[in-house]
């Protein structure tokens, strides 16, 4: 495969990926495609909860051996589990048996596939590690990690072994009759900002770009991955939000184009920015016939006791939202959590704003 070892200088490297087309996997009835669309059409998003059956406020499946992940705290407040369950694949391209947050990757493999049978979507992130300096996704040192692992870089053929960890963990969610378990795929999320190392001023658009196509060409060319769904989510930006399409790398690579926007205790400011960012990338998708996601947010504690059905509901009514998803609730940090559990001063207007909506939930 021509992306694996070319000898062209980086600058060609870059303008050759970003020239190639990405061939479109073709449709599957397993393909979530269809059902976003339909809710966004109506006016019913799926609400999406991070690690929702890995652990919550108080519990924990892989410290406390919870194998039949039956707990979760959005069903323990509103007696349904989310329709979208997030995970993250961070770590597992250094093959660690646990992901970044302390998730066992096996249990997190019987929790997709878990909630695939239960009628749910997987959305997969991947807060992956710096190649180039051996720090965290949050380590920005340097501006030449992207660089250095596009082809003809000095970290490329191992990041393409990164890429095969990944690849070889999402082709492994098969259902009892081997079938392929879809997921939604969200890389390089939140690139408007610079505290990931593949953020606006840790490389170029063209590399950024180059990245997201090289990401794209292993996993569905090389490695034939089906049924997946592309997202793209920038973070909101008071200033200049639309200088995120520099970074887009193209419509045959891209399925749902999400926001990420978190709240502060400022309900106005939330709405506001919830408002003009996704009516700009509401504006984005009908001219590029994509699916519109708040793929992150929400409001840490939630000592907001109607966030729900005040803030939230506020902000994405009348757009076209697909679907909402909220951070995790840490077993670890008292106050770390975005999804109510029992005795929550939310927990009441979440139920109210989840019956309301009941394609929501399962």
């Amino acid at each position: 495969m021509i992306l694996l070892k070319p000898i062209a200088p980086l600058t060609a490297a870059c303008a050759l990926l970003l020239a190639a087309g990405c061939a479109r996997q073709p449709s599957t009835p397993e393909d979530p495609a269809t059902r976003l669309r339909e809710v966004a059409a109506a006016g019913a998003p799926l609400y999406g909860h991070q690690d929702d059956l890995m652990y919550g406020h108080s519990w924990n499946a892989t410290r406390d051996g919870e194998t039949e992940l039956l707990r979760s705290d959005v069903k323990d407040v509103c007696g349904h589990y989310p329709a979208i369950l997030g995970l993250d694949l961070g770590g597992i391209e250094i093959g660690a048996a646990k992901n970044l947050d302390g998730n066992d990757f096996a249990l997190m493999r019987a929790a997709a596939i878990k909630h695939h049978e239960r009628g749910g979507v997987v959305s997969l992130s991947w807060h992956l590690r710096n190649p180039l300096t051996g720090g965290d996704a949050w380590d920005v040192s340097s501006d030449q990690v992207v660089a250095s692992i596009l082809p003809g870089g000095e970290k490329h053929d191992e990041f393409v072994q990164w890429m095969g960890r990944a690849a070889d963990w999402i082709l492994s969610l098969k259902t009892a009759d081997g079938r392929q378990v879809p997921v939604i795929w969200r890389p390089w999320h939140e690139h408007s900002g610079s505290w990931f190392w593949w953020g606006r001023k840790l490389c170029t658009d063209e590399e950024y770009n180059a990245l997201w196509r090289m990401n794209y060409d292993y996993f569905v060319r090389e490695r034939g991955i089906p049924g997946m769904l592309w997202a793209i989510s920038p973070n909101y930006m008071d200033v200049d939000f639309e200088q995120w399409e520099t970074r887009y790398p193209g419509d045959d690579c891209v399925d749902i184009i999400g926001l990420d926007c978190y709240a502060s205790a400022d309900r106005e400011r939330y709405i506001h920015q919830m408002h003009a960012g996704l009516g700009s990338l509401q504006r984005f998708c009908e001219a590029h016939g994509k699916i519109l996601a708040v793929t992150e947010t929400g409001l840490e504690g939630l000592p907001d006791p109607r966030w729900w059905t005040g803030a939230l509901a506020s902000a994405i009514e009348g757009f076209p939202v697909s679907y909402v998803l909220t951070w995790r609730n840490a077993s670890d940090r008292e106050t770390h959590f975005y999804a109510p559990f029992p005795g929550q001063a939310s927990a009441a207007d979440f139920k109210a704003w989840t019956d309301n909506n009941p394609n929501s939930v399962l």
